[in-house]
């Protein structure tokens, strides 16, 4: 591979072959693909943790154009998940565009080229116009420091980097955490540990999830009715977004939410006071809903026990909470999550015009950008899945989908540019944007009070987007060029 390409995506997960799709589908062939590991995939490549999956339809979290008539369940593992990946890069002939092991550390904007200069981890250099960012949202794990974490001598990791010569069986084994991850771990370890300790934080509110395998009748009218696939994508959608109006003020919806969440839990959970721990103080929707079958049910076991006490801190053999009470564990899990609305542990310098540091400025400022794909200062960049374009309710691949819509409008804008070909976003038009998006959040349930990962330090919610997925797509069909001036 040469040193210069027109398009840099950075990233070979979800984001970054939506990206690489589309260029090839609206005829642009000269990109590069910089992948970290040795191995495309992403999220679905790195968590492989017991009972790793999807909690969007399959049929629904999926390529637009690549359907798949064969996925064995509504609810997908990360092995199918992954493998759907690679089968779609080989049918397209990705892999010759991706360079792995190439871990892009540094960006700086050149103003006199107008274009990119990178350098990955082994200090080489890549020239390119146009930078796709496609990191993700959530690939930096977070694991709080609690006091004396460094003397614990059992065993000790993050969900999303699993231990996987780590045997759990007859283990006394604690999870930190209910969350998304943690309510598919606790599930898959309850029956094989001598005794899981779950540290609860504040509980989740949880809603049946109903998983099922398709049957082979299913799987073959798909293959042989394409629209019939077409029919049941466009289905999931649609009640998924009739569903996102709990979210965005529809007292109605939120009430019914809340009730049947209480019901499931009643259901479930046979002992009353693990019941009362189980139970939200925060309205439906404000943190991220979670969706289990098999989670609840688990602490019906005589081996599993809740806890919400505060950690305190570790000892050499286990936790002890702000209570004085000590929880022996061989193995430690901290399903606690990934940096997201912050700026910190960010692998990624950017530098764009008049040496600008991206970081800095949003440490400054707080992250923000315009429809979560670009930024002022910082031009011929793009973001897949920046700030405020997480969802709630639906697919991120729809937003994705959205996104390339209005990149692909912004390619061939800047195709048409004159002296140095760059195009940066003017200020105002970004600062106004970010004015809405925040007006917006009044009246959903994200302006209830509750505290999530969803906000920064400055309490602002940058992380979501406060309407429906129908709304972002009108938003970002097509570019205005009056949005950007030539530079």
């Amino acid at each position: 591979m040469n040193n210069y390409h027109y398009i840099g995506i950075i990233g070979a997960g979800f984001g970054g072959l939506t990206a690489a799709l589309r260029l090839q589908k609206e005829g642009i062939n000269d990109f590069i693909i910089f992948e970290r590991a040795i191995d495309l995939g992403g999220t679905w490549r790195d968590n492989i943790y017991p009972g790793c999956a999807c909690d969007v339809p399959s049929h629904l979290y999926s390529f637009k154009d690549e359907p798949n008539p064969e996925w064995t369940n509504v609810f997908s593992g990360q092995a199918e998940i992954w493998q759907y990946m690679k089968q779609v890069a080989q049918k397209h002939q990705l892999q010759q565009h991706i360079q792995y092991n190439t871990d892009i550390v540094k960006a700086v904007f050149e103003q006199d080229s107008g274009h990119w200069q990178l350098t990955d981890q082994n200090d080489r250099k890549f020239e390119v116009k146009m930078i796709i960012s496609a990191t993700g949202p959530l690939n930096r794990p977070n694991i709080p420091p609690i006091k004396g974490i460094e003397d614990y001598t059992g065993v000790k990791f993050h969900s999303a980097q699993w231990n996987t010569g780590c045997k759990m069986e007859g283990k006394k084994v604690a999870v930190i955490g209910t969350g998304a991850s943690a309510i598919q771990i606790v599930p898959q370890l309850a029956p094989i540990a001598s005794t899981l300790t779950v540290f609860q934080r504040s509980a989740a509110w949880i809603m049946p999830r109903r998983n099922r395998p398709y049957t082979q009748v299913e799987k073959t009218l798909f293959h042989y009715f394409p629209s019939l696939q077409t029919f049941n994508r466009e289905r999931i959608y649609w009640v998924a977004e009739l569903l996102g109006n709990n979210f965005t003020g529809n007292k109605l919806l939120n009430r019914l939410a809340t009730w049947q969440a209480l019901q499931k839990l009643k259901k479930e959970v046979k002992d009353p006071e693990t019941r009362k721990k189980l139970t939200p103080h925060y309205t439906i929707g404000c943190k991220r809903i979670l969706l289990s079958d098999d989670y609840l049910p688990a602490f019906n076991r005589p081996n599993v026990q809740l806890i919400t006490n505060h950690i305190d801190h570790f000892t050499t053999t286990g936790i002890v909470t702000a209570n004085g009470q000590f929880y022996e564990a061989d193995v430690v899990i901290f399903s606690t999550g990934f940096h997201a609305a912050d700026t910190k542990d960010f692998a990624l310098s950017i530098t764009g015009l008049n040496g600008r540091n991206l970081i800095e400025e949003w440490q400054k400022k707080g992250v923000e950008a315009y429809k979560g794909i670009t930024i002022s200062g910082f031009p011929n960049l793009a973001l897949i899945l920046g700030p405020n374009t997480g969802l709630g309710h639906n697919s991120v691949l729809h937003i994705m989908d959205s996104q390339m819509n209005y990149i692909i409008d912004y390619v061939k804008l800047l195709k048409n540019q004159a002296t140095t070909g760059a195009l940066n976003l003017k200020p105002n038009v970004q600062a106004s944007y970010n004015q809405l998006i925040q007006s917006r959040f009044a009246g959903t349930v994200w302006a209830t009070g509750c505290k999530s990962w969803y906000f920064d330090d400055m309490g602002r919610n940058t992380t979501l987007y406060p309407r429906l997925t129908v709304h972002y797509r009108k938003e970002t069909q097509h570019i205005n060029p009056a949005d950007y001036q030539s530079i």
